[in-house]
């Protein structure tokens, strides 16, 4: 999933942002508590949310250009 994101609107990343930043959240506290199958997952939330956040600021510098 290194990701299908490029064909996604500014709106759709926005929202799938927000989605995973809730799912790390959630997964960060499932950590501490100890109940994770596979805590590379972190790495990966947090690299699908860097991802992100580069094409979102990618529209943006599109738009206002």
């Amino acid at each position: 999933m290194k990701n299908s994101f490029k064909n996604l609107t500014f709106p759709e990343l926005v929202s799938k942002r927000d989605e995973l930043k809730r799912k790390y959240l959630e997964f960060r506290f499932q950590m501490v508590i100890g109940h994770v199958d596979n805590p590379l997952q972190k790495r990966n939330l947090r690299r699908q949310i860097a991802r992100l956040n580069t094409l979102i600021r990618q529209h943006e510098l599109a738009g206002k250009a």
